[in-house]
């Protein structure tokens, strides 16, 4: 189960072979700072790290050209195996290399000091011999971001640095190590015996000056990473049985917090294709306002309120400077639109994306994640402002004028339709409104026109949206589609336990892979199961009183994704395994976590 395995993935697993110069997406683990995303590959290789920000160019993008791009490698030169793990409560990654000659552990950090995150990036990797002699080859190449800018090196006083656009960077090692410097980067050897430990790293920036610290400063400055996620771990109030994958998952949420604005990021990579070979590749290092409530929900209900009041505060700060978007950039700002990068994409997947078209899409989701939003916070005891308070007024005016309008839904649809799961986020908005104005926490003029439209959706959605013959709640009006999305209705409360357990039986029977399932009917032409969708199925169906039925779906999930290193992807090919999109995916670790959440309710309740 992920729940047993995920945390704490020891198993001796024999190396993926490169494909083309590309790793699985499971064989990649996650490093964070709160600021920026590096992915660590099985192999030794960092193939993915966005400097000083995760919406910033990547400096490393192997994972987008598997043959040229830039990387920060450290691998054995002979034939290995490998062991891998995070450190128990930590986003400190560990990766146990064994070889003919004996046997080594590198330990990986993007480090933070013991006042917070670091005001430039730091990116640590230990090796420590454990066994024999091991000898690593060294690569450290900054990525050309398809030949859009050119690396080189300089001299700047004591100093060899690099230079990427603008970025400006050091490689920091001991004299022992023996490196070359080109243009292109740096290519070396690092070897060690039992009992000695050699640290390598790169401190990099963007339009600032830089620091320039000692190695020991670096090395010490992983166990200070160490014992800040541990002790932040301390305060995760989950205490159920699956702590370990509770905790796993909200690590990974966690690294996905933008700390200097309290923006949540969908995700931290670009362009990761949602089928191999498919045109499905987008941007995810965007602050979406769907992603944003559902992670405020998730640390609200781990009682991280520190991280809930910020990612609440940016929430309410761009609605009112940005206005009502679906999705903004990490620093509060309209999203750029799409533009290409000329890469061959990950194992050939192309277009390379950077911007995302659904900066100018209508989605009515947006008021429902708000309100749901304000909702779970005021529902911890927490008060809503004057002025935020008028602000939410003023949204479920809006809500109440529009909702008949179509829409491009939760999945970002080109063609504009009615959309169910639209429709109930609407209703699921007025209901909080009306529940906010009864508790004090909005203003009351418009609490019974609120009243009002919220029972006109409802009447709507029974009447528009239900299909005899699916014995389902439809798409959309008039289709026979199904969307697994309206797992969610259950979730927000939407009337109708019959009705809503006749559709997830239908979602199960047409959507449903094995234990996964896909976003909509259809999808699983052109992409793998969402897993966002499988976690909120295990939600509804505990939340539909089925706790054991839930609790099997639950364990079987878990299982089929337990040959992963910790963090999940957006979906997943059923019949492989193989993860697909791009990752640490924020829905499906907030997904993971609300169905551990409420699999624990309904076991304290039986």
């Amino acid at each position: 189960m992920l729940a047993r395995l995920l945390p704490q993935h020891h198993e001796r697993i024999e190396l993926g072979v490169r494909k083309d110069g590309y790793l699985p997406l499971e064989q990649y683990g996650a490093l964070g700072d709160g600021r920026s995303v590096a992915l660590s590959g099985a192999d030794g290789s960092i193939d993915w790290w966005c400097v000083p920000n995760m919406d910033s160019p990547p400096l490393f993008d192997r994972l987008l050209d598997g043959e040229n791009g830039g990387c920060f490698t450290l691998q054995p030169d002979r034939p290995f195996t490998v062991e891998r793990r995070y450190h128990p409560a930590s986003n400190v990654l560990e990766t146990i290399f064994t070889t003919p000659s004996g046997r080594a552990k590198l330990t990986e950090s993007l480090n933070s000091g013991t006042a917070g995150r670091l005001p430039w990036a730091e990116l640590a990797r230990r090796i420590d011999g454990l066994d024999g002699t091991v000898r690593f080859n060294l690569t450290m190449k900054p990525g050309r971001r398809g030949d859009t800018v050119n690396p080189y090196h300089s001299k700047i006083g004591d100093h060899t640095v690099f230079h990427v656009e603008r970025v400006l960077g050091l490689f920091v090692c001991s004299d022992t190590v023996h490196c070359d410097w080109a243009d292109e980067g740096i290519t070396g050897e690092v070897t060690v015996a039992a009992g000695e430990r050699q640290t390598v790293a790169v401190v990099a920036g963007r339009d600032e000056p830089l620091v320039a610290p000692t190695i020991e400063q670096i090395d010490a400055r992983i166990d200070i990473s160490d014992q800040e996620w541990r002790d932040w771990s301390e305060h995760v109030a989950y205490t159920g049985e699956d702590r370990d994958a509770f905790l796993r998952s909200a690590l990974a949420l966690k690294i996905l917090l933008y700390s200097p604005s309290g923006a949540i990021a969908a995700a931290a990579t670009t362009s990761i294709p949602e089928g191999i070979g498919g045109a499905k590749n987008y941007d995810y290092r965007y602050a979406w306002i769907r992603d944003a409530g559902y992670t405020i929900k998730a640390f609200l209900t781990a009682g991280l309120e520190a991280e809930a009041k910020a990612a609440f505060s940016w929430l309410l700060d761009q609605l009112r400077s940005v206005g009502t978007r679906v999705v903004y950039t990490l620093d509060g700002k309209v999203v750029p639109g799409v533009s290409e990068w000329a890469m061959p994409g990950y194992r050939g997947s192309t277009p390379v994306r950077t911007g995302n078209q659904a900066t100018d899409q209508r989605q009515h989701g947006v008021y429902g994640d708000i309100f749901e939003t304000a909702a779970c916070f005021v529902g911890c005891g927490n008060i809503l402002d004057s002025a935020s308070a008028e602000l939410l007024s003023h949204l479920a005016d809006e809500c109440a004028d529009s909702w008949r309008l179509p829409d491009a839904g939760m999945w970002e649809l080109e063609e504009p339709q009615h959309y169910t799961m639209s429709k109930v986020s609407c209703w699921q908005a007025l209901a909080r409104a009306v529940e906010l104005a009864d508790q004090g926490q909005l203003p009351t003029t418009c609490r019974e026109r609120w009243s009002r439209e919220r029972d006109r959706i409802k009447d709507w959605i029974e009447g528009e949206c239900w299909s005899e013959k699916k014995q389902a709640f439809v798409m959309y009006p008039g289709t026979d589609k199904l969307d697994a999305s309206l797992a969610l209705a259950v979730r927000f409360g939407f009337d109708g336990h019959g009705r809503l357990l006749a559709t997830m039986d239908a979602i199960d029977r047409e959507l449903g892979s094995g234990p996964f399932h896909y976003r909509y009917t259809g999808t699983d032409k052109e992409e793998g199961c969402f897993l966002a969708c499988s976690f909120w199925m295990v939600e509804a169906r505990a939340e539909l009183g089925q706790r054991p039925e839930a609790r099997q779906r639950f364990d079987r999930l878990n299982e089929a994704l337990s040959h992963g290193h910790g963090i999940l992807s957006e979906m997943i090919d059923p019949a492989s395994g193989a993860f697909l999109g791009n990752l640490p995916q924020g829905l499906s670790h907030l997904a993971h976590i609300m169905a551990l959440s409420v699999l624990d309710e309904a076991a304290a309740c039986n």
